[in-house]
């Protein structure tokens, strides 16, 4: 009988590419989301919901599904109150935690590293629900139950379709002004540290063929690249790209035009993951589904291919980082 999977955030940086990935595994897909979506099959249903409504989910998972994979942020929601409904009604639960959890301690990055959660002294840090130290607490939950039937997995910073990553900056702000002919303010602290920065469809195709193992029961899994390459070298290929000219200042200067009130939130994006060292070791997901790393899009082949698919006429929106990075520049005359 074909197995039937939930995909929760299916319009998402990762979720957009793993519902195809599941078609061609076989699967029928129910696809949930905020958006409108059209079905790319008449093995996917698409369900228009709030995934964080109990009263939405529950009947929803009533069906009974075969698998589970959830790439919802449980920041601003308490995971203890969703977690036992997910897994009491499916065979298989695939958690998204994160990268970000891992403390700099160990290079590269495995499964087994120390955890931020687990060995920082920052104690504002371990007392907040920074979304380092949210994602380790929920796989805690899970890691404490006596459930079976989970697997969590990790993606490392992770760009896709109008979704651009540099340092701690979103689309808007790179490719974006990058297009309108923009400098970019960037922390020059970062530029030096390797980063792993993978596509959504690569981070989608591990997640697919974890499905159903059950070698990956109670198991968390790096889902990335293992390429790694510096915030600079980064940059350079979004030069290369689409023009995108880096100007790298003191981080606290950045952060400044990042978020000018001083959030603590922004300042610990940037200094407990992008000016950590992220050289990521996937080998253990490739060991399990067969993957190698050479089926990894090259980044500078994915990083084009998602530039070039940016509708001709596009126009990212200008919003607050936009206007005081122009400011700062205008300021410092750069």
């Amino acid at each position: 009988m074909e197995k039937r999977v939930l995909v929760i955030g299916s319009t998402g940086a990762m979720g957009q590419y793993l519902v195809p990935e599941l078609l061609q595994l076989g699967y029928a897909v129910t696809a949930v989301s905020l958006d409108d979506e059209t079905p790319i099959s008449d093995r996917v249903t698409c369900v228009k919901g709030d995934a964080f409504d109990v009263a939405f989910l529950k009947p929803l998972l009533a069906q009974e599904f075969d698998g589970i994979v959830n790439f919802m942020d449980y920041g601003k929601h308490p995971f203890s109150d969703y977690y036992r409904l997910f897994l009491d009604h499916t065979k298989h639960y695939i958690f998204l935690s994160s990268c970000r959890v891992y403390a700099d301690e160990e290079v590269p990055v495995r499964e087994t590293s120390p955890r931020l959660l687990d060995v920082s002294k920052d104690e504002a840090l371990l007392a907040s629900d920074d979304y380092c130290i949210q994602k380790a607490q929920n796989e805690d939950l899970l890691w404490a139950s006596d459930y079976k039937n989970f697997t969590i997995v990790r993606p490392a910073t992770t760009f896709s379709h109008m979704r651009f990553q540099l340092t701690t900056l979103e689309a808007p702000n790179t490719v974006g002004r990058a297009m309108k002919g923009k400098k970019v303010v960037l922390p020059l602290q970062a530029k030096d540290k390797p980063a792993t920065l993978s596509w959504g469809g690569d981070v989608a195709r591990m997640i697919a063929h974890l499905l159903f193992k059950q070698q990956a029961m109670r198991e968390a899994y790096n889902v990335c690249s293992a390429e790694s390459r510096t915030w600079g070298e980064i940059a350079e290929y979004y030069h290369r790209l689409c023009g995108l000219e880096a100007v790298w200042v003191d981080k606290e200067d950045y952060l400044r035009v990042k978020s000018p009130n001083g959030s603590i939130k922004a300042r610990w994006q940037l200094e407990y993951a992008r000016m950590f060292r992220r050289i990521t070791d996937n080998s253990k997901v490739l060991a399990l589904t067969g993957l190698r790393q050479e089926d990894c899009m090259p980044l500078f082949d994915a990083l084009k291919m998602m530039i070039d698919d940016i509708p001709e006429g596009y126009v990212f929106p200008d919003n607050k980082i936009d206007a005081r990075m122009d400011a700062y520049l205008e300021e410092k005359g750069l």
